[in-house]
């Protein structure tokens, strides 16, 4: 681990105006110029928007203008857990490397990481999610959720490396902290408050409660976390008391999330029914009653619920499909749902009904079905919310896949057979627009860059982007004229540059923006 502390290359400037771009939707043959206002410094929040898209003229020579889009978002990533299969991250006893997964399983990742937490430094943290942002930014992110553990292991660590990322690449990316309870807060070693009664130190669900009160966005608080998060199925009824009438702890875990956000102002966001066993009721549904009672709808608060994985639901057939859509429409429920494929597919499958006595259980894993949210038919078909995420990258949760969003929504064709123009667009939308909407933040509609919008574009085909191996003198760029081309083949991140709240890198290029030095 370098000793020095990163810099960024490149020094923000105001893009002012962008010219010579291509739109969407828009004849192949034109050109556009498209201006920002500047952003307000002293705000925490993006306020640059588009004040102006003109055509450009004179008429422009490039052969590959770069075309326009709307910049793109994660809506659900992992910021503390990712690549702990790349970092070298030693046991102070031992030479052996964090160790990698050897039979795939959802309970396996758990252990496995939870060893890896108690091993976790800031400055590990502080690199790992540098690694992040870099990556995603590369790739045309501008805002993502990001969330990080706090419970009795790491305290609050995650939390203050977070807090500290949010401010170092503020201007950059837009970083969303999600307080987290990755671990029961209800039930298993550190699943009590203060309180209680029953062991020592506040546990997790009081741990969290005090770094809310310190660090929550709301009147009470401070700033820097914008969202609670919590695993109701990681809940166990072991450690339950003998009362016949508590309630289960995923139903407790569900009912103070709910409180506590709303305590709070929060977003709300729930890992839940990650599984595919139609022997489990969803909880999806006792979430949704619950938001009801609380009166959590979307005239009384601006504050959304997110509901992730939710691979259960994917059992439903049309008419509960349908009685869930008309329950949280006439309800008015600020509802959204993020499937996460590279999650899903790896880890969420069916329980096998019998095992050959020829084929261990890790054997088995590989005949099962896999199942994750269908996103495109939740929106099109029972008029849903819905988006894409990553989720993890580079750990026992999810061992393959990068951060790039284009390349989750180029294997969304495969994944849900969508491969017309239109289902491209959609795919683009649930990576960019709509998952922006999904975590709170203003959003323009559809793929197309309008007067009015937030001030941030994703310019795809900005430079050559060719001095890599292979490259040929002479060569026509094969250029991207539309969205489809986008999701269907994406381009390198090289050829990728973004414009954040009306400001982007100053690379040096001069190239097609009106770029000049803060005063």
């Amino acid at each position: 681990m370098t000793s020095t502390t990163p810099t960024f290359k490149h020094p923000l400037i105001p893009a002012r105006t962008i010219s010579a771009v291509r739109l969407p939707h828009k004849p192949p043959d034109s050109l556009w110029d498209i201006t920002f206002s500047p952003p307000d410094p002293s705000s925490s929040s993006p306020t640059s928007t588009i004040t102006s898209i003109t055509p450009h003229n004179p008429p422009n020579t490039a052969i590959n203008p770069p075309l326009a889009l709307p910049p793109l978002t994660h809506p659900h990533i992992h910021l503390d857990k990712a690549f702990l299969h790349r970092h070298h991250h030693h046991h102070p006893s031992t030479t052996t490397p964090y160790h990698l997964p050897t039979t795939g399983t959802f309970p396996e990742a758990l252990h496995l990481t939870s060893l890896a937490k108690s091993h976790f430094t800031p400055a590990d943290l502080l690199t790992r999610g540098r690694w992040v942002l870099a990556d995603s930014v590369r790739s045309g992110v501008t805002a993502l959720r990001a969330f990080v553990e706090v419970d009795e292991t790491v305290g609050r660590m995650c939390l203050d490396v977070a807090v500290q990322l949010k401010r170092e690449w503020a201007g950059r990316c837009a970083v969303q902290i999600v307080c987290f309870a990755q671990e029961g807060v209800f039930s298993g070693p550190h699943g009590r408050a203060r309180g209680d009664g029953d062991g020592e130190g506040e546990g997790n669900r009081g741990l969290i409660e005090r770094v809310l009160a310190d660090h929550a966005t709301g009147p009470d608080g401070d700033g820097g976390i914008d969202v609670l998060g919590t695993t109701p199925y990681v809940e166990s009824d072991s450690d339950e008391d003998d009362d016949d009438d508590s309630p289960p702890a995923y139903r407790k875990n569900i009912d103070w999330a709910i409180t506590t956000a709303l305590n709070h102002n929060l977003h709300l966001d729930f890992h839940l029914d990650y599984n595919l066993d139609p022997s489990r009721p969803a909880s999806a549904w006792y979430v949704l009653r619950a938001l009801v009672r609380a009166g959590w709808t979307r005239s009384m608060s601006s504050k959304k619920v997110m509901l992730g994985h939710c691979t259960r639901l994917t059992l439903f057939d049309d008419a509960q499909w349908r009685a869930l859509a008309r329950y949280i429409g006439a309800n008015n429920l600020p509802v959204y749902f993020v499937g996460l494929p590279t999650s899903d597919l790896y880890m969420a499958a069916q329980p096998s009904s019998s095992q050959s006595q020829s084929q261990s259980p890790s054997q088995l894993r590989y005949l099962q079905p896999r199942g994750t949210l269908p996103v495109p038919q939740l929106i099109r078909v029972y008029g849903l919310r819905a988006t894409l995420g990553v989720n993890n990258v580079g750990n026992a949760f999810t061992p393959w896949g990068s951060l790039d969003p284009l390349a989750l929504a180029s294997l969304g064709v495969g994944v849900y057979q969508a491969g017309t123009v239109a289902d491209a667009e959609l795919l683009y939308e649930c990576v960019s627009v709509r998952a922006r909407e999904a975590i709170g933040l203003v959003a323009g509609e559809g793929v197309e860059v309008r007067v009015g919008d937030p001030g941030e574009v994703l310019l795809i085909g900005y430079g050559d982007g060719d001095g890599g191996f292979g490259a040929m003198e002479g060569l026509e760029g094969k250029g991207y004229r539309s969205v489809a081309e986008v999701v269907w083949e994406p381009p390198a991140v090289g050829i990728r540059r973004v414009v954040c709240d009306g400001l982007w890198e100053d690379v040096g290029s001069g190239k097609r923006g009106e770029e000049e030095e803060d005063g």
